[in-house]
């Protein structure tokens, strides 16, 4: 519950919403009070009586603008979580156009869609409280060329919203993470792979995050008492991003 005590008349969007870190910030958000709505390509095998949930193929653009058109129409949104993302693991020398394609369509154009159908209902409110997910792979990372060079750019357009929204009340902040312990990550990432290894040797804290961690910093970004907070990118890495190692 928020410092008004009216979190429950408050709807969030959460994109990636059925797996992960979406998944786990759907979970705080209705413990939280909120009323989160989500969007992924598929629903949840454990989604609870009373989740909403909407099925869409987010790196459509058109029927991802359709779907918010609806969503929109009739009530604003509060929050805005875009955590929807794609890692192509490819070296400089097989990444192909089509692999940056595919992740600017997921990991830059859908945040662009949805932060574009939310803001003119937060403008009206005049509050609101967007936060995109960003990650530590947007300072360099090997083998992740499409996937740093989004991530990157979501901070950009992070820090960009920031200045264009703040005179109507909404703050828009980024979280990048370190290594979360998502189906993403162990994709991208072999828990056997000995770069996977050395990557967790790397890390200060020596684990990965929970899903619900990122849950719970996300909670905190979208509160209302966080409303000073804004265009920042606050890392959520165990340490790795002030250790001497980069890897």
């Amino acid at each position: 519950m928020n410092a008004a005590g009216n979190a429950t008349t408050r709807r969030v969007l959460v994109t990636g919403a059925s797996r992960g870190i979406g998944r786990a910030t759907m979970k705080r958000l209705r413990a939280d009070g909120y009323r989160p709505v989500g969007l992924a390509r598929t629903l949840p095998a454990d989604a609870e009586a009373g989740e909403e949930y909407h099925a869409i193929d987010m790196a459509d653009a058109a029927s991802l603008r359709a779907i918010l058109a609806t969503l929109t129409r009739d009530e604003p949104f509060y929050g805005l979580v875009n955590n929807a993302a794609m890692s192509p693991v490819t070296s400089l020398e097989d990444c192909t156009l089509k692999d940056m394609d595919d992740a600017v369509r997921l990991n830059l154009l859908a945040p662009l869609i949805c932060t574009q159908a939310v803001a003119p209902g937060m403008r009206l409110a005049r509050e609101g409280r967007i936060v995109n997910l960003s990650s530590r792979a947007g300072l360099g990372k090997v083998n992740r060329t499409a996937y740093s060079a989004t991530k990157a750019g979501i901070v950009g357009m992070t820090r960009t919203w920031a200045l264009e929204l703040a005179g109507d009340g909404i703050s828009v902040n980024a979280i990048a993470p370190g290594p979360v312990l998502t189906e993403l990550f162990r994709q991208a990432s072999p828990p056997e792979h000995p770069r996977t290894v050395a990557l967790m040797d790397a890390v200060p804290l020596k684990r990965a995050a929970q899903p619900s961690e990122l849950a719970h910093f996300i909670s905190f970004l979208l509160d209302e008492r966080s409303g000073f907070m804004t265009g920042q990118t606050l890392y959520v890495d165990g340490g790795l991003t002030v250790s001497a190692v980069r890897l």
